[in-house]
């Protein structure tokens, strides 16, 4: 059995925090064949921050509980209509900037929300699923690279090679405070000048040649007077 520092925490402040507490408390339990007995023993100790809080009130009663009703009781908390709605929420809105983020991490923030909302689901599925919001020309790139079904260090090979190559994924340089701050054209400024009408016999701007009084020959030669 592993030492009390060697298990996992849980302080029920996290994303999906609990998910990941109660799967390696059920491999625990189940590769070293512990009994409830020890189970409740060590879970005392692995409770922390909110969580700790949350424990101490729940065990006001006095009564003895085993790991599956301390598990039960941790779903009923945190695992709610609020947390799903709000990881679903952080899925979607999630956008990936080249220019911020890091590939491996961005995959693995996403992985890990998509699995806590949908544990049975295949990595398969679940890269299937981040790499439609990659969206555009780096989706289109990374499903040309890799071949289906595709691995999770395929994915993140293709696209780490990708964004160091091209300029995929990255955004504008300019942010929206500077192109607020751009000049906006009227449409009167938009408008193109138009070209000024003169009478092509004097000149004049008054009227036109068909309608001029003072006509000028067309082989007349000015002539300038010597001093």
């Amino acid at each position: 059995m592993p030492k009390l520092e060697e298990w996992p925490t849980f302080s029920g402040e996290g994303e999906y925090n609990h998910i990941e507490f109660m799967r390696s408390i059920d491999m625990l339990q189940e590769d070293f064949h512990l009994p409830d007995e020890i189970m409740v023993r060590k879970i005392n100790c692995l409770f922390t921050k909110t969580a700790e809080k949350w424990y101490y009130k729940m065990e006001l009663d006095d009564v003895k509980h085993d790991w599956s009703w301390c598990r039960s009781e941790v779903i009923t908390k945190w695992a709610n209509n609020s947390w799903r709605f709000n990881i679903e929420n952080d899925f979607e809105t999630a956008i990936f900037n080249s220019e911020k983020d890091e590939p491996l991490t961005c995959f693995f923030k996403q992985k890990g929300r998509s699995s806590a909302l949908h544990p049975d689901m295949s990595d398969t599925m679940i890269n299937m699923k981040i790499l439609r919001k990659c969206g555009g020309e780096l989706e289109h790139a990374i499903k040309c690279r890799c071949v289906e079904p595709f691995s999770t260090e395929d994915y993140i090979n293709a696209m780490e090679d990708i964004i160091t190559r091209t300029r995929m994924g990255k955004t504008l340089t300019k942010t929206p405070m500077e192109y607020k701050m751009i000049p906006k054209i009227s449409r009167e400024e938009r408008k193109p000048e138009r070209p000024v009408l003169k009478g092509h016999k004097c000149g004049s701007t008054s009227h036109l040649g068909n309608t001029c009084t003072k006509k000028t020959k067309v082989n007349e030669v000015q002539v300038i007077e010597e001093v």
